[in-house]
C-alpha cells in the first residue's frame, strides 16, 4: 500500500518513503476510528459527536465542511481513503495500511518478536498531540489504551515464561516498565513486575524504609507522651505511603512523569549513566501502589518537546513532573533533582545528589532507591496537604491569605495572619493547617516581642495540639508543638516532637530548618549548623528565618564573622540586631555594636538582658554565657 497511518507517536499520515503527507487532523482521527470500527463505518452523528461533542448542529456542520476539505485532499493525492453517504462515513480498508493493534496478530508471532512490536509501538503515546477535547474523543481513547494494555499484559506473561537470552531479558524489562505506567495498583501485575525487574531488593529496601520510618515515629511519639505525662497522641500512619497500603477504588492516584536528565558535566559516564538512572528510579516506584509513573520512553520524547510539554501533561493527566539535571560543581559531578506540582507550577521537593563516586555502574541501584524514596515520600506529604485543601477551599483560600503575612515576621502581620487563620477555622475547625500556623503566630510573636510572655507559648502548645489530634500523621503540628515546648525550656520533649516532624517529613526544608533551630537552643550547634545547612540547599531562596538559625549556630560555634554573613543575607536583618551586637562585640569593634544596641532599645526601651536571657532557652550554661557576654560588651 502507498500510504500507512501512524497512530503511535504523533499522528501522521506517511508514504510509502516514510515521509509525513499533510492531511486534516481531524481527517486522520476519523481514519483512526474507522480502521479499528469492527465493520469499517459509522453514522455521521456519531462521528459529530465523536469529533466535536454533544451541540449536534454545530458538530454535524462542522463535519459537512471537514468532509469537504478530506475531499479535496484526497482527489490531491489520488487516493480514496473516506467514503460517505447521507447517513454514514466509511473507511476502504485497502487504500491504506496502519499501525494500529489487533490481538489476531500474535498469533502470526511467535512470543518475543509479538512483544518487541507491542513494546516498539506502547513505548509511545498512542494518538499523542491531537487537538480533540471531546468527551466520546476520550471515552475511545480509553478503551482503546486499556486494549493495549491487556494485549501487552499478556503477551509479557507469556514471554516472561519462557527461556530468555541477554537481550531478550532487556525487552522484558523495557515491556514491563511500560505496563507498570498503565496498572501501578493491580497485585497480580506486581508481582510479576517485581519478579520480571528483578526488583525484590527495592520492594524490600522500600519496606523497610516505611518500616523504619513508623516505628521511629512511635518511638518519638512514646518518649514525648511519657515525658508530658499527657493524653497519648497516637500516629495513624497514611497507607498509601507504605507498599503494602492498599487504595480505595474512588482513590484518585497521582501520576508523575520523570523527564530524561541533561547532562551539563564534562564527564562522559555521566551522561551514559543518565537514562539507565531514570530506568532504575522507575523501577523503584514498582514498589508503591499510590502512584502512576509515565514510562520513560514517553518521558524521553515529550522531554525534547519543551514546547508541547504543558499541553502533553494536562492531556495525560499529570500531576507531578520530576526534572533532573547532571551538572559539575567544580570537581564534583552532581545530579539536581527538583518535584514539581503541575497544576500551580510549585516547586514541593529539591535535592542535590553526589555522583563522584568510583563506579557510578555499580552505585547507580543505590542511588536510584534513594531518589524513588525521596520523591515518594515527598508526594505522599503534598497529597495529605491537598486533600485538606481541596474538601475545604474556603478554609484553604482564607489560610493561603494568611500563610502570606505570616511569611512576613513583624507584629502586624502576625496578628493579621492570626486573624485569617481563625476565619478559615471559623469555615472548617478541624482545618489541621490553620490549627498548627496559629500556633506558630503565638511562638513568633513571644520571639520578636521579647517580653517572656508564657500565656504565648501555653496558646501555641494548645493549637498545636490540636492540630495533631487533627491530623495525626502531617508533620506541622508535631513542629510547632516542638517549638513551643523548646521556648518553655522543655528541651526533651521538644526534641521528641521535633524528630517526629522531621520524620514524617524528611525533605520539607521548614521542618529541617526548625529542627536547626530546635538543636542550636539544646547546645548543639555544630548539629544545628549541618542541618540548617541541608535546609538551605532544599530550599535556596531561604527565609530569614533560616539564615538567622545559620547565624545564632555560627555565634555558639564563636564563628562570629559568618554569624555576620549570614545575617547580612537576611531581607530584614534588624530582626537579628541583638545578634549582630553581640557579634561585632566579641569581633572587637565595640562602635559597630552599639549602633544595633541603639536599634534595640528604640525598638524596646524595656529591654533588659539577663530578663531576655532568662527567657531564651538555652540547654548549656556555657551557651547562654556566651550569649550573655556579648551583650554586655556591646553595651546593653
Amino acid at each position: 500500500m502507498a500510504f500507512a497511518l501512524k497512530t503511535f507517536g504523533p499522528v501522521r499520515l506517511q508514504d510509502v518513503r516514510g515521509n509525513e503527507v499533510a492531511f486534516p487532523e481531524h481527517g486522520l482521527l476519523l481514519l483512526a476510528y474507522l480502521l479499528a470500527a469492527e465493520g469499517g463505518s459509522e453514522s455521521r452523528p456519531s462521528l459529530a459527536r465523536f469529533l466535536w461533542g454533544k451541540d449536534k448542529n454545530a458538530s454535524l456542520s462542522n463535519l459537512h465542511e471537514i468532509l469537504s476539505t478530506i475531499e479535496a485532499r484526497q482527489n490531491e493525492l489520488g487516493v480514496t481513503f473516506l467514503l460517505w453517504s447521507e447517513e454514514a462515513i466509511f473507511v476502504d480498508r485497502n487504500s491504506l495500511s496502519s499501525d494500529l493493534l489487533w490481538g489476531s496478530q500474535r498469533e502470526q508471532d511467535e512470543p518475543f518478536s509479538w512483544l518487541r512490536h507491542l513494546v516498539g509501538l506502547l513505548s509511545r503515546p498512542f494518538m499523542g498531540l491531537v487537538s480533540c477535547d471531546s468527551l466520546a474523543f476520550g471515552d475511545w481513547l480509553a478503551r482503546r489504551e486499556r486494549y493495549h494494555v491487556g494485549l501487552l499484559r499478556d503477551a509479557l506473561r507469556t514471554a516472561s515464561q519462557m527461556p530468555h537470552t541477554n537481550d531478550e531479558a532487556k525487552l522484558l524489562r523495557k515491556a514491563a516498565i511500560i505496563l507498570f505506567r498503565s496498572e501501578p495498583t493491580d497485585p497480580d501485575t506486581l508481582e510479576m513486575l517485581v519478579r520480571i525487574l528483578n526488583a525484590e531488593g527495592d520492594v524490600e529496601s522500600f519496606r523497610n524504609h516505611f518500616d523504619q520510618r513508623r516505628s521511629s515515629v512511635s518511638r518519638s511519639l512514646d518518649a514525648l507522651n511519657a515525658i508530658s505525662g499527657k493524653d497519648p497522641v497516637v500516629f495513624a500512619p497514611h497507607a498509601p505511603g507504605s507498599p503494602q497500603g492498599s487504595v480505595g477504588l474512588d482513590h484518585v492516584l497521582p501520576r508523575l512523569v520523570l523527564l530524561p536528565p541533561s547532562n551539563q558535566s564534562i564527564r562522559p559516564d555521566a551522561g551514559m549513566l543518565a537514562a539507565s538512572l531514570i530506568e532504575d528510579i522507575t523501577i523503584g516506584f514498582c514498589a508503591f501502589n499510590s502512584l502512576q509513573v509515565m514510562a520513560p520512553h514517553s518521558a524521553v520524547q515529550i522531554g525534547h518537546q519543551m514546547e508541547t510539554q504543558a499541553a502533553f501533561f494536562k492531556r495525560h493527566s499529570v500531576n507531578y513532573v520530576l526534572e533532573t539535571r547532571i551538572s559539575s560543581i567544580g570537581d564534583e559531578v552532581t545530579l539536581f533533582s527538583q518535584l514539581i506540582f503541575f497544576d500551580d507550577s510549585k516547586v514541593v521537593w529539591a535535592e542535590r545528589f553526589s555522583l563522584d563516586h568510583s563506579d557510578l555502574v555499580r552505585d547507580r541501584r543505590v542511588l536510584s532507591r534513594q531518589i524513588a524514596l525521596s520523591v515518594s515520600s515527598e508526594i505522599e506529604r503534598h497529597q495529605q496537604e491537598r486533600s485538606d485543601y481541596e474538601l475545604n477551599p474556603a478554609a484553604y483560600h482564607r489560610y493561603l491569605v494568611g500563610r502570606r503575612h505570616l511569611g512576613q515576621l513583624t507584629l502586624p502581620n502576625l496578628r493579621r495572619a492570626r486573624d485569617e487563620m481563625q476565619a478559615a477555622l471559623s469555615e472548617s475547625p478541624e482545618f489541621a493547617p490553620a490549627l498548627s500556623s496559629i500556633g506558630r503566630t503565638y511562638s513568633k510573636e513571644w520571639l520578636l516581642s521579647a517580653r517572656g510572655d508564657i500565656d504565648l507559648l501555653k496558646s501555641a502548645e494548645t493549637f498545636a495540639t490540636q492540630a495533631i489530634h487533627a491530623r495525626s500523621n502531617l508533620a506541622d503540628g508535631y513542629r510547632e508543638l516542638g517549638i513551643a515546648k523548646l521556648l518553655q525550656g522543655a528541651f526533651d520533649e521538644s526534641a521528641s516532637a521535633m524528630e517526629v516532624a522531621e520524620t514524617l517529613s524528611p525533605h520539607y526544608a521548614d521542618i529541617v530548618a526548625d529542627h536547626a533551630d530546635t538543636l542550636v537552643h539544646c547546645s548543639l550547634p555544630s548539629m544545628a549548623l549541618k542541618k540548617i545547612e541541608r535546609a538551605i540547599a532544599l530550599n535556596p531562596l531561604s527565609p530569614d528565618t533560616y539564615l538567622w538559625t545559620a547565624a545564632g549556630a555560627n555565634y555558639a560555634l564563636g564563628e562570629f564573622e559568618a554569624s555576620l554573613d549570614y545575617i547580612d543575607q537576611m531581607a530584614n536583618p534588624s530582626l537579628a540586631d541583638r545578634l549582630s551586637a553581640a557579634s561585632w562585640a566579641m569581633l572587637g569593634y565595640a562602635d559597630r555594636a552599639r549602633v544595633f544596641v541603639q536599634r534595640v532599645r528604640e525598638a524596646n526601651p524595656d529591654f533588659d538582658v539577663d530578663k531576655w536571657l532568662a527567657a531564651v532557652p538555652s540547654k548549656e550554661q556555657w551557651h547562654k554565657d556566651l550569649y550573655r557576654e556579648g551583650l554586655k560588651k556591646a553595651g546593653f
